[in-house]
């Protein structure tokens, strides 16, 4: 007995995380940077750590009043209804919703490339095909209407990213209106902001309120801090609400994840630190990198350094790790998170000596 073939499926590469790199390199996880997975260097909102040390005698509950809870409060926070709201662990979880929603077998999606790999995944789960439109790194990875729709041929789900993982590129909310003015009825146009909170574009979620065509994706897990309990949402068309009980596997998301949301949803100081704070390090990392960068409205930066195999690797052995970025197609180019400022400045200063060391920097 044998699972189906699965050849055309390609795992999903995370960022190297600090214990498997302490253990491979024998370093100590403490002396070890990183910038690799787009977390938030500044950790959950103590209130949100607050709210799991007081609901932890609760796990042998399910979680539906507090599941109930933050879909009301995301809803309120958007101003949309609550069945608009799908909260899903993590925002691949509602990418994996939004495709047993709408996909038929051999129904196509139309996804960024380079871009977030679940998109492709979770169509080929559900017996879906991919298509692509490219991104280019000639101009910066711009994003606009025109690249999408040059691409466009009758898909049925449509994926843009705003902010781009992993560029930083952003899409206008008018661009966003264009493809699906553009697009067939059928079509649907999923707008991703997992990192739409360091970023100045507006969000996609009032153009689901005026249409039937626009879902957009949201997460708690960058700014917000949560990813290790994989919560996210998505706002869907008022028409697709009632779908998310027929696609929505059982209490998903889990009392944990859903009562830190809530909590960490009050603490706005600590977003606006969040937030702040990656502003900076991607103007620093892009100011004193001796290497070309692209401009970044995320908590990223992507960096082009010729080798980026090489330049990940040299500077794991000396404490930072960063994403080498050949999984997205880009072998020249590595991928830097923002940390706190004093994470920032060591991994560039050490960045900057491995650039040297290899002899890939390019400024004087």
């Amino acid at each position: 007995m044998q699972p189906r073939d699965l050849s055309d499926h390609s795992p999903y590469v995370p960022g190297r995380g600090v214990e498997e790199v302490a253990r491979e390199r024998g370093l100590d996880p403490d002396d070890l940077i990183k910038l690799s997975s787009n977390e938030n260097p500044h950790g959950p909102s103590p209130d949100a750590v607050d709210a799991i040390r007081n609901h932890a005698d609760r796990v042998h509950q399910y979680p539906k009043s507090s599941h109930t809870d933050l879909t009301a409060k995301i809803a309120e926070t958007w101003s949309v209804d609550p069945e608009q709201v799908w909260v899903s662990p993590g925002a691949d979880g509602s990418i994996d919703y939004l495709s047993r929603a709408a996909l038929e077998p051999g129904d196509e999606v139309l996804v960024p490339s380079p871009g977030f790999a679940y998109y492709a995944m979770s169509a080929r789960y559900h017996h879906g095909e991919v298509t692509e439109y490219a991104l280019s790194a000639d101009d910066g990875f711009a994003q606009s209407a025109e690249t999408v729709l040059s691409a466009y041929g009758g898909e049925r789900i449509v994926y843009v990213t705003s902010p781009h993982n992993p560029s930083g590129s952003t899409m206008s909310l008018s661009a966003i209106a264009t493809v699906a003015d553009a697009t067939a009825e059928e079509t649907l146009v999923v707008v991703d902001e997992a990192y739409g909170e360091f970023s100045d574009v507006d969000s996609a979620i009032p153009l689901v309120d005026e249409r039937d065509d626009v879902a957009v994706l949201r997460t708690f897990s960058k700014a917000y801090g949560l990813a290790g309990l994989r919560i996210g949402y998505s706002v869907v068309p008022e028409a697709w609400g009632e779908a998310y009980a027929r696609v929505n596997t059982p209490f998903a998301a889990n009392e944990l994840a859903c009562r830190a949301a809530l909590a960490a949803l009050d603490d706005e100081e600590h977003v606006a630190k969040s937030v702040e704070t990656a502003r900076w390090a991607r103007e620093h990392i892009a100011a004193e990198l001796d290497a070309p960068t692209v401009e970044s409205a995320g908590n990223f930066v992507l960096a082009e350094v010729g080798d980026a195999d090489a330049v990940a690797e040299a500077a794991q052995d000396r404490g930072v790790i960063i994403r080498d970025c050949t999984s997205f197609g880009l072998p020249g180019h590595v991928r830097i998170s923002t940390g706190t400022r004093e994470e920032t400045r060591e991994a560039v200063a050490i960045l900057n000596e491995t650039l040297a060391d290899l002899d890939l920097g390019v400024r004087a």
